[in-house]
Parts: C-alpha cells; sequence; structure tokens
C-alpha cells in the first residue's frame, strides 16, 4: 500500500466517521411559526408567566413559537389536538413534548409509542420535520436519588421514524430539585436550563444557524 492511498484511505474515513453524527437539517429562519406541543412541562407550571421554556427560546431564537402546552395532557389528548393546530398555524417545525402524563397514569407503553408514533406520521405527512423531547419514566427510585433518565421508548421511536429526538434535557432539569418548583415541574431556573438545552441541540441538528 503507497503512502498516498494509505492518505486517502484516512482522508475517507475521517468524512465517514464525520457524516456518523446527527443529520443536518434545514435552518428554520427568523420569524418563521415553530409549534410546541407538550404538556405542563411546556405551558410551563411552576413558573411565572413568559418564563416558560417556549417563550425563552422564541425570545433567543426570533422564532415565532406557539406554545400548544396543556397541563395535563396525555399523547392521545395531543394527537387529537394536532390537526386543528396545524391547519391554524401551519408551522414550520414542531417540538413535539408529550408522554409524562401517560406514565403517571399508568398506560401502557405500546400505547404511548403508537400515539407518538402517529402525531410524528402525522407532521411529516405535512411536509414539516418534527423533533420529539425524550422525556423521563418517573421512578421513585429515580426520583429519589435525582438521577431520572430518558425513558428508551423515545429514543426507539426516533430511530424507527428517522425523527430527530433531543435527549437527557429534561431529564437533567428535572433530577435536580434546586431546579423544581415541584416533584414534577421546573422552576424559572429550570426551564432556563431547558430552553438553554434545547437550543444548543437544534443548533446541533442544523434548525438553528
Amino acid at each position: 500500500m503507497t503512502m498516498h492511498f494509505r492518505t486517502l484511505l484516512i482522508f475517507w474515513l475521517i468524512l465517514g466517521l464525520a457524516g456518523c453524527g446527527h443529520p443536518k437539517h434545514a435552518a428554520i429562519p427568523t420569524g418563521a411559526t415553530v409549534l410546541v406541543l407538550g404538556d405542563s412541562l411546556s405551558f410551563g407550571t411552576g413558573a411565572n408567566s413568559g418564563e416558560d421554556y417556549p417563550s425563552l427560546l422564541a425570545r433567543s431564537t426570533g422564532w415565532n413559537i406557539i406554545n400548544a402546552g396543556v397541563p395535563g395532557d396525555t399523547s392521545a389528548d395531543g394527537l387529537e389536538r394536532l390537526p386543528d393546530l396545524l391547519e391554524t398555524h401551519a408551522p414550520k417545525l414542531v417540538l413535539v413534548e408529550l408522554g409524562g402524563n401517560d406514565f403517571l397514569g399508568h398506560q401502557s407503553r405500546a400505547q404511548i409509542t403508537q400515539n407518538l408514533r402517529t402525531i410524528l406520521n402525522n407532521i411529516k405527512a405535512r411536509g414539516v420535520p418534527a423533533v420529539l423531547l425524550a422525556v423521563p419514566a418517573p421512578t421513585p427510585m429515580g426520583a429519589a436519588l435525582g438521577n431520572l433518565s430518558d425513558d428508551p421508548l423515545y429514543g426507539q421511536l426516533g430511530k424507527e421514524t428517522q425523527t430527530a429526538v433531543i435527549e437527557d434535557v429534561l431529564s437533567d432539569v428535572l433530577s435536580k430539585n434546586t431546579l423544581k418548583s415541584d416533584p414534577l415541574h421546573p422552576n424559572a431556573k429550570g426551564y432556563r436550563q431547558i430552553a438553554d438545552g434545547l437550543q444548543e441541540a437544534l443548533r446541533d441538528l442544523g434548525f438553528l444557524k
């Protein structure tokens, strides 16, 4: 093997490894409408008006973010609300944050997965990209030790549907009592950390320049 051939081989290997990360998406321009479909974690329960992460993200990105977070909503509720939201707002991107209330209500994992899968497929059927926010499954041990982790169904569903998944952001905040207003919801500082984490992840994915 010649030195020239070895050099070329190393070059193409490096390019191949560089392409193994997150796929890059088209950037969403300033002023575009972005929809957040979620529950109380998106609504901003536990903080004052304007301290929810969609509001914070809107200010830092310049996007027109529609906060469709409804406290108590399950994945089934989100699925029911989605068509009207898509029709009314015609978003350029949808962030999906659902599943926590399903876990609390002991819904079957199969049903949660199916609801989220249908939500993602319905968004994509309109030619709109979706991003799934991984949510931790609340466990007494994880809560007690401050060590919550994303439920694996989100990563699995992301791979299955080829949907970008933002992992660890919610789990990291909800694992720290200093970032929570109650056992289930962040405080203002926690929502700020969520917004910062989402912004960094969205930039890595290419949605933000």
